[in-house]
């Protein structure tokens, strides 16, 4: 079982930033992939980054070069660095672990970016 706490979320101006925490209840190096994804209203939740245990990374082409992804294993935290950020990118923000067979969430940060 792992649980998984979001925070950082808030209201931001366009072109401003914000970083996403994800705390972890076990050891991320046990975690075979870290997710972020995000929910707007009305729409479908959307993958945006992802870090494997190993430290390789990947992201959507909506965030490429202004988000990033990173870890502090001293502390079981995956972070989301946002930059650059744009009224289309509010949304909940959703962290998400892959530990084995299992997919776990956590409960959702609202993020909202103000023109």
């Amino acid at each position: 079982q792992v649980q998984l706490v979001e925070s950082g979320g808030g209201l931001v101006q366009a072109g401003g930033s914000l970083r996403l925490s994800c705390a972890a209840s076990v050891s991320i190096l046990s975690i075979d992939f870290m997710r972020w994804y995000r929910q707007p209203p009305g729409n479908e939740r959307e993958l945006l980054a992802a870090r494997t245990s190993m430290g390789s990374s990947a992201y959507a082409d909506s965030v490429k070069g202004r988000f990033t992804i990173s870890r502090d294993n001293a502390t079981n935290t995956v972070y989301l660095q946002m930059n650059s950020l744009k009224p289309e990118d509010s949304a909940v923000y959703y962290c998400n672990a892959i530990k084995g067979r299992y997919s776990y969430w956590g409960q959702g940060t609202q993020v909202t970016v103000s023109s």
